[in-house]
């Protein structure tokens, strides 16, 4: 039985807060720092998901993104 499929519809009850404390954690982070920080923040939530299945096309579709796909 497949388990849940990634929720990909807007899902923050007040994104633009979030985006601005996302913005505020690399503040002042030289590039190295702030690439940990995202390392690191990605493994909390993926942790956090627990579901293979659902990572897996996170990374799927993240990927399709950064490489200009859709």
């Amino acid at each position: 039985m497949p388990g849940p499929a990634l929720n990909t519809a807007a899902n923050l009850a007040r994104p633009d807060d979030f985006y601005e404390r996302l913005i505020d954690m690399h503040r002042d982070l030289s590039p190295e720092q702030s690439e940990a920080a995202n390392a690191a923040l990605i493994l909390l939530l993926a942790n956090h998901i627990g579901d293979q299945g659902v990572l897996e096309e996170a990374m799927r579709i993240a990927r399709d993104q950064g490489a200009g796909g859709t």
